[in-house]
C-alpha cells in the first residue's frame, strides 16, 4: 500500500499536464475576492528535487518539465504553459532547475496572498507525511494550510459543503491499487451530492487497464446526471505497444499518456487549453504517436 512515491515520477510528463492545468483553474478561482478552500486528497512531499536519489532513479523529469526548459520552441509559449514554467522557475535560482513544486505548493503559491483561503492536505504515507510536514513548516502559513494523515478519499466528506460555498478539490491518486479507479468515481459521486457547485479535478493514467479506460466515461456521466459543466483533456506522448529489445525481454514503455477531467470548470479553460496543448504535445512527444485530447460538455 505504501510502496508508491511520487518522488520517482515528479516533474514528468503527466505533472506537467497535471499542473498546467491546476495552475489554470486556480488562477480563475482566485480572481473572485470569496474565500476559497482548496483540497489534495493525495498530496505527497509537496516538494521534491530534481537531482535527488529518487528522481534521477526514474529520470522521468527529462522527459518532462525538464525537457520543456531545455526547448527553444519557434513559436511564443502559450500563456497557461508559460505561467506554469514560470511558477516552477520561482523555486529555483535562476539558471537551476533542481526543485520541483508538487501540488500543494503550486496551491500555496497562488493562494498565499489572501489569508481567507485554505488549503487542506491529506497523504497516508507515514514517510511523505513527515517530509511534508516539514516542507510545509517552511511557509510558515500558520492555519491557512493543514496535514491531514488520513485517506483523502474519505476524509474530505466531512469538510463539504465549505463554509464559503466555494472550493476546488484536487484528486490525483497513485491509481497502484485498481480500487483506486473505483473509489474516485464513488468520492466524486458523493462530494457531488454534498456540494453541487465545487469544482473537481481528477487526474488519471492512460494505460491497458479496463478501469483506466471506464473513469473518465464515468466522470462524463456523473457531470451530465448532476447537470454541471465538465472538461476531459489528455496528453499522448508515446505508443503504449510494448516492444522487445534484442534479447528478446519485453520492454514496458512506462506511463504513455495521462488525463485531466474537471467538473465545473472555468469558461476560460478550454481555450487556454487550445492553445497549450499543441506546443505540450510538440515539445514532448517522444514518438510519432503522441497527440492531445480536448473536449467538454454540460
Amino acid at each position: 500500500m505504501f510502496s508508491y512515491r511520487h518522488a520517482f515520477h515528479a516533474g514528468n510528463h503527466a505533472d506537467v499536464l497535471k499542473h498546467t492545468v491546476l495552475l489554470a483553474v486556480l488562477r480563475h478561482m482566485v480572481q473572485k475576492d470569496a474565500a476559497l478552500t482548496v483540497f489534495d486528497t493525495h498530496a505527497g512531499a509537496g516538494l521534491y528535487r530534481l537531482d535527488g536519489d529518487y528522481a534521477q532513479t526514474s529520470a522521468e523529469a527529462a522527459e518532462g518539465y525538464l525537457k520543456l526548459v531545455a526547448s527553444k520552441p519557434v513559436e511564443p509559449i502559450a500563456p497557461l504553459l508559460q505561467d506554469y514554467l514560470d511558477l516552477v522557475a520561482g523555486f529555483n535560482k535562476q539558471g537551476s532547475h533542481k526543485v520541483y513544486p508538487g501540488s500543494p505548493f503550486i496551491i500555496h503559491q497562488v493562494i498565499q496572498e489572501r489569508d481567507r483561503d485554505k488549503l487542506k492536505l491529506f497523504e497516508l504515507h507515514p514517510t511523505d507525511t513527515k517530509t511534508l510536514t516539514a516542507n510545509i513548516a517552511q511557509l510558515e502559513a500558520g492555519r491557512q494550510i493543514a496535514i491531514l494523515r488520513e485517506d483523502g478519499f474519505e476524509g474530505v466528506k466531512k469538510f463539504l459543503p465549505p463554509p464559503s460555498r466555494r472550493a476546488l478539490l484536487l484528486c490525483d491518486p497513485s491509481y497502484e491499487l485498481k480500487t483506486d479507479y473505483g473509489r474516485v468515481a464513488a468520492m466524486v459521486a458523493d462530494s457531488l451530492q454534498r456540494f453541487v457547485t465545487g469544482t473537481y479535478a481528477v487526474w488519471y493514467p492512460i494505460i491497458p487497464r479496463p478501469e483506466a479506460h471506464d473513469l473518465p466515461k464515468k466522470l462524463k456521466t456523473l457531470a451530465n446526471k448532476a447537470g454541471k459543466s465538465w472538461l476531459g483533456v489528455t496528453l499522448t506522448v508515446k505508443s503504449s505497444k510494448l516492444t522487445q529489445d534484442d534479447a528478446g525481454e519485453v520492454i514496458r514503455p512506462g506511463l504513455p499518456a495521462s488525463g485531466m477531467f474537471i467538473i465545473n470548470p472555468p469558461h476560460t479553460l478550454k481555450a487556454g487549453l487550445q492553445k497549450a496543448m499543441p506546443q505540450m504535445v510538440e515539445l514532448l512527444k517522444q514518438d510519432a504517436n503522441a497527440t492531445f485530447t480536448l473536449e467538454s460538455g454540460g
